[in-house]
C-alpha cells in the first residue's frame, strides 16, 4: 500500500530491555522511531539502536513525565504528519498502519482508539479503555508531572474515535512507583483545580495505605465543579468506602458504596463491592441480593477504572458460596456451574463444583 502521511512514533524509557524486540516489531510499519532513554543501566539504549531506532540519552531531573514525554515529542521531524505515543511495555496490534491511513484526513488532530490496559494469560483483555495517544504533529504539549495529558493548544482540535486500531499493554509489575504520589501532590499543588489529578492522589493515598488522608482528599474531588464524570465520581465514592472499611468503620464505608451505587447504577463495581463486604461479613442474604443487582447490568462500559473482578467469574463464584453456606446447593450448583466455565483451570473452583455437585445430589436423594 502506498502511504499518504508520515507516520512517527516517539515513546520514553528506562531500563527496558526485555521489551525492546517486541516493542520494535510490532511497529515495523512506521516511517520512523524516536526514543528519548532517560538513564537507562542496562542494555536498552544498545538494543534500540541495532534496531535502527533514534535514541537520544537525557536525564530529566527533577523527574517529570510530561517534561520526558516533550523532550521525545521534541525529537521527531517538524515534517511528520501524525504521531504514535508509545511507551516500550505496549505494542500496536499488526494492520494499524492501513487502518489509521484510512480514518486520518486533513483536519484529524488526534485519534481515540482501543487500549487493553491489562489481558490475562491467555491473552484476553481485563481493563479496555479508549486512549489518545495518536496526533498530528504540531499543536499538542504533555502537560501535568505524571498522570500525563496530551493537550491542545492551537485552536481547531478535531477528534475522532475508532475500535479497529488497538494497543496492548504488558507491564512489568516489578518496577516502582514510588515516583507517582510526591508527583501527583505536585501535580495538585500547581493546578489545584484540575479534578482528574486529585482523584488520582486520592486513590493513591489509598494505595499508600494513608486512609484518611485517601477519604479527605477524594471527598474534596466530589465537591470540585469540575468533577462530574459520574463513573470516577463512583469510583472516588468506592475508594472511601474501601478506605472506611480498612479503617474498620464498616458504617460509613456501607453508606459510601450505598452513595456509590445511586452515583453510577449502570456500572457492576459499586454493586460488587458492597456485596463483597456483605458476604465478608457473613451477611449472605444481601451479599447474594447485590451480587444479583451486579449481575443484572450486562453492558461493561469503556472505562480505565473497571475492576475485573466484575467479569471474570468472580460474582458467580463467590455466589455460589453464599448459596452453599445457605444449604441452597441447587442453586449454588449453577453458580459454581457459571464460574468454572470463566475458569476451567481453577482448580480451587473445581473442588467447589465437585463439592456442591455432591451435595446437590444427596439433597436431591434425601426429597
Amino acid at each position: 500500500m502506498k502511504y499518504h502521511y508520515k507516520v512517527c512514533v516517539y515513546a520514553i524509557c528506562k531500563n527496558e530491555e526485555q521489551f525492546v524486540d517486541r516493542f520494535v516489531k510490532s511497529l515495523s510499519e512506521a516511517d520512523a522511531i524516536y526514543v528519548l532513554d532517560t538513564g537507562s543501566t542496562d542494555n536498552t539504549v544498545k538494543k534500540l539502536k541495532k534496531h535502527g531506532v533514534h535514541v537520544k540519552e537525557e536525564k530529566i531531573e527533577p523527574w517529570r513525565f510530561d517534561v520526558a514525554r516533550n523532550h521525545s515529542l521534541d525529537m521527531v521531524p517538524n515534517d511528520a504528519d501524525i504521531c504514535v505515543c508509545l511507551d516500550l511495555d505496549e505494542c500496536l496490534i499488526d494492520g494499524w498502519r492501513e487502518i489509521l491511513e484510512n480514518i486520518w484526513d486533513s483536519t484529524t488532530t488526534l485519534l481515540h482508539y482501543n487500549y487493553n490496559w491489562s489481558l490475562d494469560e491467555k491473552g484476553k483483555p481485563l481493563v479496555n479503555f479508549y486512549i489518545g495517544k495518536i496526533h498530528s504533529r504540531h499543536g499538542y504539549i504533555w502537560t501535568h508531572p505524571v498522570h500525563e495529558v496530551l493537550t491542545r493548544i492551537l485552536p481547531n482540535e478535531k477528534i475522532k474515535v475508532t475500535d479497529d486500531i488497538t494497543v496492548n499493554h504488558y507491564p512489568d509489575n516489578t518496577k516502582s512507583r514510588g515516583s507517582y504520589l510526591p508527583l501527583l501532590e505536585l501535580s495538585v499543588k500547581e493546578d489545584p483545580l484540575d479534578d482528574r489529578n486529585m482523584h488520582y492522589l486520592g486513590r493513591e493515598y489509598m494505595f499508600y495505605g494513608r486512609y484518611q488522608e485517601c477519604i479527605d482528599t477524594l471527598i474534596h474531588h466530589l465537591g470540585m465543579t469540575k468533577a462530574t464524570w459520574r463513573d470516577e465520581r463512583c469510583a472516588s465514592m468506592r475508594f472511601i468506602a474501601r478506605s472506611y472499611e480498612n479503617l474498620n468503620r464498616i458504617e460509613e464505608a456501607k453508606m459510601w458504596y450505598q452513595k456509590a451505587m445511586v452515583e453510577a447504577p449502570y456500572l457492576r463495581e459499586p454493586f460488587f463491592e458492597y456485596a463483597m463486604l456483605m458476604y465478608q461479613l457473613n451477611q449472605d442474604k444481601d451479599a447474594i441480593k447485590y451480587f444479583k443487582k451486579a449481575l443484572k447490568i450486562v453492558k461493561n462500559p469503556k472505562c480505565y477504572i473497571n475492576d475485573p473482578r466484575c467479569y471474570d467469574g468472580t460474582i458467580e463464584d463467590v455466589l455460589s458460596i453464599c448459596y452453599y453456606r445457605a444449604q441452597k446447593y441447587n442453586l449454588a450448583f449453577t453458580y459454581v456451574k457459571k464460574a468454572l466455565a470463566l475458569n476451567p483451570d481453577n482448580d480451587r473452583i473445581k473442588k467447589n463444583y465437585e463439592l456442591i455437585k455432591k451435595e446437590r445430589d444427596k439433597q436431591k436423594e434425601e426429597k
